[in-house]
C-alpha cells in the first residue's frame, strides 16, 4: 500500500470492523446506504419492522411495554450500594504476636479505639454534646392512651438532673463512685433524668428490675448496700417495704415514687423505717439547694448491672464511663460513612434499660442530639407506640423478630399471596446479596409497604442482639423492611458488644467482626474437642469495653476474667473465610451421657427449633442414662394446621396430649437433626409435649430469655422420669 493510499475499514461477518472495505474519508453513507446495513445484518427495514409489530397480539406488546416500563423503573431507582468500610471478603485482621487475636480492618493499628468524639469520654459529656448539636431541641418523649407523644428538650431534662443531683447531695449522699443509688422503674423519661443526676454528681446507678424476683431485689440491694431506690408505682414500693418487713433489706431508708400515691403508703413506710416521698419533692428540694456539678472521670463507675444468671445469685457487673464511650464510639465509627446519626432521628425505648443493650443505644442517641420516644409500658401497645411515634431507629430481640416472621407469614394465607410474598422477599435477598438496602423498590411499593409502615414508616436503623436469630428470619426482614438492620454479638460483661455486622454485609449466620473497640481470640475447649489452631473455641474478648469485674465477688470475676484481661465469654465460636464470626455452642452447659460423649444441649435445641410444629425445645441427659430426651412445647399459632394436614383433629390441648401426633413430631425434628448433621448420640429418643410455654413469669426463662436448666429440669422431673423409664436405649 503506497504513501497516498487511503487506510479503510469495513463490517466483519461478525459485525466488527475491519480493515480493507470503506474509506474512512468518504461517509458512509455513500458506501453503504441504511437498508443495505439492516439487510447486511438480516434485519427488516423499518417499514417492515414496524409491519412485523402489527402482526404480534395486543397482549403480548403490552406484556413487552410493561416489561421495559419496569426494566426502566428499576434502573432508574436501584440505587447503588453502600460503600463497606473495608474489605468485606477480609473483615477482621490477626494482631502479631497476640496468640491469634483479631481486630476490627477498619482500624489503622492494632490499638482498640476508646473514643469517637474527643469532647465525650463519659456519659454527661456525651449528653452535653447532645444538647450543644440538637440546638436544645426535643430529648425524651412519652403518651398516655391515644394521644400523641409530649416532649421535654435537652435543657429541661439537665435542669430537672441537676435537680435530682443536687437535692440527694443535700440528703446526704456523696459525689463518688462508690455511692449507689437504685432505680426500679420501667422505661420512662424520669429513668433517664434521675440517672442523668446521677452522672451529674458522679453517683452510679444500681438498676433494678421486676422480673428477677422478690429476694433477687433482696440480695442486690443488700449486696449494693442500697439507701434511696427510685421506683415508677406504688405497688413496687410495697414490694420493697414488704422486703424491709421481713428484715431482708436493712440498709433502705428512703423510697422515692415517680407516680401518686397515697397516704396508706407512707404510714406503712414510716412503720418499718422507710421515708416515702416523691420525684417532685425531690425535684423542688435541689431547686433551692442547687450545686455545681460534679461530672466523673472516665475510669468511673458509671452502672452495676446486676445479670439474672440461669443459676445462684445475680452478679452485679461493674461498668464505667469508658466502658459504655467506647462501646458507642465502636458503632458510631463502623457506621460514621453509612449513617450520620442526628437530631433529627428518634428512638423507640422499650427494651429494659435495666441491660446493657437499651443502655448502649440510649447512650448513642443523647450523644447526637436525637430524641427518644419511651413505650407505654405494655409491650403489648407497641406497636400503637411504633405508628404514633415513627420512629427511625429501631433496636429489637429475637423475640420479636420471629414474632413479626411469624405474623407477617401468618397473614398470607393463601397459596397466592405466599407465592407473591417469597418472590417479592427472593427479588430482595438478590439486592441485598449485591451489598444494596432500600424501601423504595417496586416490590416495597407492591408487598412491603405495609410491613414497614406497621414500625412508622421511617425506621432506617435495626439492631439485634441479646441472643441469636435465624438465618432465614434475619434475611428475609431485612429485605421487607429495607433499612439497615445490624447484627451484634456480646454480654453484659463487654458492655452489650464485641462484635457486630459491616456496613454492607447483609449476609446472615455469623455475628459480623470484632468491633473497633476490643479484641477477640478463641481458645480451645477441649473437651468439646473445639480447637484454635482450627478456627474453633472459646470466644475471649479484651479491650476498654470489658468490665472491671463482679461487685465485691473477686471469686466470679476470676472465673470470667483472667491475669490478662481477657474475658472469657462461655460461648464457641468459628472464624469463618471473611473474617467474621460464627457462634456454633455454648461451653457452659455441656454434660456427658453414660458411654462418655459430650452433649451440648443449646445447640441441638436450636436445631430442633426449625422444626415447624415447635416453638420451644428444652433437651435434657443425665450421666446415667446413654440417650437424651425433650420437652416441647408446640406453637399454638402453627400445630393446628401442621397437624390436620397430617391428619390430626382437635384443639391445642387435645393435640398435645395424642401420643400418635407425639410421634409425629418427633420425626421431624429428628429428620431436621439430621439435615443439620447432629450425631444419633445427639439426637432425642424421645419427647413429652406441654402446652405452656416457658416464660420469664413461671421462672423458666431468665428476664434476658435464656433457659433456666437446673429450673427446667425440676419443673419437669415427672416428665423425665417417665420418658426415661418407658423408653429403651
Amino acid at each position: 500500500m503506497g504513501p497516498n493510499a487511503h487506510s479503510s475499514v469495513g463490517f466483519s461477518r461478525r459485525g466488527q470492523w475491519s480493515r480493507g472495505r470503506i474509506p474512512l474519508r468518504e461517509p458512509l453513507a455513500r458506501t453503504m446506504e441504511a437498508h443495505e446495513l439492516l439487510r447486511y445484518f438480516r434485519m427488516p427495514e423499518l417499514g417492515d419492522f414496524r409491519q412485523y409489530l402489527r402482526t404480534l397480539p395486543s397482549n403480548t406488546l403490552v406484556g413487552v411495554g410493561a416489561f421495559a416500563a419496569l426494566t426502566t423503573f428499576w434502573y432508574a431507582t436501584r440505587p447503588k450500594a453502600l460503600k463497606p468500610p473495608c474489605d468485606l471478603s477480609m473483615q477482621s485482621v490477626e494482631v502479631p504476636g497476640s496468640d491469634g487475636a483479631r481486630r476490627s480492618a477498619i482500624l489503622d493499628n492494632d490499638e482498640p479505639m476508646m473514643y469517637f468524639y474527643d469532647d465525650v469520654r463519659t456519659l454527661y459529656e456525651g449528653f452535653q454534646r447532645g444538647m450543644q448539636v440538637s440546638n436544645n431541641g426535643p430529648c425524651l418523649g412519652s403518651r398516655k392512651p391515644n394521644q400523641p407523644y409530649e416532649w421535654i428538650s435537652y435543657k429541661e431534662v439537665a435542669e430537672l438532673s441537676e435537680c435530682v443531683g443536687s437535692a440527694l447531695i443535700q440528703k446526704g449522699f456523696r459525689t463518688a463512685s462508690d455511692q449507689f443509688i437504685g432505680i426500679f422503674a420501667q422505661n420512662r423519661p424520669e429513668w433517664v433524668i434521675v440517672e442523668q443526676g446521677c452522672f451529674t454528681y458522679s453517683m452510679v446507678v444500681v438498676p433494678l428490675y421486676d422480673t428477677l424476683g422478690t429476694d433477687s431485689i433482696a440480695y442486690i440491694i443488700n449486696k449494693a448496700k442500697l439507701s434511696l431506690v427510685f421506683v415508677d408505682k406504688p405497688d413496687k414500693a410495697q414490694l420493697l417495704l414488704e422486703g424491709k418487713e421481713k428484715k431482708l433489706t436493712p440498709s433502705l431508708k428512703t423510697v422515692v415514687l415517680m407516680d401518686p400515691y397515697g397516704i396508706d403508703l407512707v404510714e406503712r413506710g414510716k412503720e418499718c423505717g422507710v421515708e416515702i416521698t416523691s420525684l417532685t419533692a425531690i425535684e423542688d428540694l435541689g431547686r433551692v439547694n442547687r450545686q455545681k456539678p460534679k461530672p466523673p472521670a472516665p475510669e468511673d463507675l458509671a452502672v452495676i448491672c446486676f445479670t439474672s444468671g440461669t443459676t445462684g445469685n445475680p452478679k452485679g457487673a461493674m461498668i464505667t464511663h469508658q466502658n459504655l464511650i467506647c462501646s458507642c464510639s465502636a458503632f458510631v465509627k463502623l457506621t460514621e460513612k453509612v449513617l450520620d446519626l442526628n437530631p433529627s432521628d428518634t428512638h423507640i425505648s422499650y427494651l429494659p434499660l435495666a441491660h446493657m443493650f437499651e443502655q448502649s443505644m440510649k447512650c448513642v442517641m443523647l450523644c447526637h442530639g436525637a430524641k427518644i420516644g419511651f413505650f407505654q409500658g405494655d409491650i403489648r401497645l407497641l406497636m400503637d407506640d411504633l405508628k404514633v411515634l415513627q420512629p427511625t431507629v429501631f433496636p429489637v430481640v429475637p423475640r420479636l423478630l420471629n414474632r413479626m416472621f411469624d405474623r407477617i407469614f401468618g397473614q398470607a394465607n393463601t397459596t397466592l399471596k405466599r407465592w407473591l410474598l417469597d418472590f417479592a422477599s427472593k427479588r430482595k435477598e438478590a439486592e441485598l446479596r449485591s451489598g444494596i438496602i432500600r424501601n423504595n423498590s417496586l416490590w416495597d411499593k407492591l408487598i412491603f409497604h405495609k410491613i414497614q409502615s406497621s414500625l412508622g414508616g421511617k425506621v432506617r436503623l435495626m439492631v439485634t442482639g441479646a441472643a441469636p436469630v435465624s438465618a432465614t428470619v434475619l434475611t428475609f426482614l431485612r429485605a421487607a423492611l429495607g433499612c439497615q438492620f445490624y447484627e451484634g454479638y456480646g454480654q453484659t460483661e463487654c458492655t452489650a458488644g464485641c462484635c457486630l455486622s459491616v456496613p454492607g454485609d447483609w449476609t446472615a449466620g455469623h455475628v459480623g467482626a470484632p468491633m473497633p473497640c476490643n479484641l477477640v481470640k478463641l481458645v480451645d475447649v477441649e473437651e468439646m474437642n473445639y480447637l484454635a489452631a482450627r478456627g474453633e473455641g472459646e470466644v475471649c474478648v479484651k479491650g476498654p469495653n470489658v468490665f472491671k469485674g463482679y461487685l465485691n465477688d473477686p471469686v466470679k470475676t476470676a472465673e470470667v476474667l483472667d491475669k490478662d484481661g481477657w474475658l472469657h465469654t462461655g460461648d464457641v465460636g468459628k472464624w469463618l473465610p471473611n473474617g467474621t464470626l460464627k457462634i456454633i455452642d455454648r461451653k457452659k452447659h455441656i454434660f456427658k451421657l453414660a458411654q462418655g460423649e459430650y452433649i451440648a444441649p443449646e445447640k441441638i435445641e436450636n436445631i430442633y427449633l426449625r422444626s415447624e410444629p415447635v416453638a420451644q425445645v428444652f433437651v435434657h441427659g443425665e450421666s446415667l442414662q446413654a440417650f437424651l430426651i425433650a420437652i416441647v412445647v408446640p406453637d399454638v399459632d402453627t400445630l393446628s394446621h401442621w397437624a390436620q394436614k397430617r391428619g390430626f383433629e382437635g384443639s391445642f390441648d387435645e393435640l398435645c396430649r395424642n401420643k400418635d401426633l407425639k410421634k409425629v413430631i418427633l420425626e421431624d425434628m429428628v429428620r431436621i437433626g439430621k439435615e443439620a448433621g447432629l450425631k444419633s448420640f445427639e439426637q432425642v429418643k424421645g419427647i413429652a409435649l406441654h402446652p405452656e410455654l416457658f416464660s420469664v413469669d413461671n421462672g423458666l426463662l431468665t428476664p434476658t430469655m435464656k433457659a433456666k436448666r437446673p429450673e427446667l429440669r425440676n419443673y419437669f422431673r415427672s416428665y423425665i422420669d417417665e420418658l426415661y423409664s418407658t423408653i429403651k436405649a
